[in-house]
């Protein structure tokens, strides 16, 4: 097997880390933005419903001072009814008043439902606004483990990535440059194992012929069913998986 294979077998295996770690990465960032855009959305439920309360608050004061007006016309029609001379003018002035006294009950009505619609509100609010305080709490406590190892993360590849620059200069140009092909093509695995007389990379049996090869020559190797380059474990020595 080639020299440079070899030693991109060894190098896939520190990608392959890298790879690993970076996917860690990103899935705990996408949970810490899940936690944040979950904080944010019982929040905009909770100013929704304040905005509803303060609407509901603002009609039923429209309302009370609809039913004020209601009421005190109610009594000034009363006193007018007392003076009353004449029996048109009486039964014209109490239709006024049975009137006004439909329109202050219907009011009454209103007004009652704005207050109920106000208690349900306020302990909605108060139920929801305790849950998210409850989650924030936790989600604070969630993110600092998930930051800390995220950390943790990015040190370990800074680390693996030095190890990779290193081990990368005992490849020629373009070998690495059809290795990096190969595994933007082939999902970050670009060298696969020969075993049994099959390529573990694509599960597909190799011509018998071709996989002797591997035993005895020099040279660069590629399935021909998924193209990666092949290699043999026993000629690698330790190659991480």
């Amino acid at each position: 097997m080639g020299k440079n294979v070899r030693i991109l077998a060894q190098l896939q295996g520190i990608d392959l880390k890298i790879d690993s770690s970076r996917g860690e990465t990103q899935a705990l960032q996408s949970e810490i933005h899940s936690l944040e855009a979950q904080a944010e959305e019982k929040q905009l439920e909770i100013a929704q419903q304040k905005a509803e309360l303060s609407a509901v608050e603002e009609e039923k004061k429209i309302l009370e001072e609809n039913l004020a007006t209601e009421a005190d016309s109610i009594v000034r029609s009363e006193v007018r009814l007392r003076e009353i001379k004449t029996q048109k003018e009486y039964q014209a002035v109490s239709k006024e008043i049975a009137a006004a006294k439909k329109v202050k009950s219907d009011l009454e009505d209103q007004v009652l439902q704005k207050i109920t619609r106000s208690d349900e509100l306020n302990a909605i609010i108060a139920e929801k606004e305790a849950y998210l305080q409850e989650f924030e709490v936790n989600s604070s406590a969630r993110k600092s483990e998930l930051r800390e190892r995220i950390n943790q993360l990015e040190t370990d590849i800074s680390e693996v990535s030095a190890v990779r620059d290193k081990t990368a200069k005992g490849v020629s140009p373009s070998m690495m440059k059809r290795y990096e092909t190969l595994r933007e093509k082939r999902q970050g695995v670009a060298i696969a194992e020969a075993k049994g007389g099959s390529c573990l990379g694509c599960n597909m049996n190799l011509p018998p012929q071709l996989f002797n090869s591997l035993f005895k020559e020099d040279t660069y190797i590629t399935c021909p069913h998924c193209q990666r380059l092949l290699y043999m474990r026993n000629d690698v020595g330790d190659v991480s998986e």
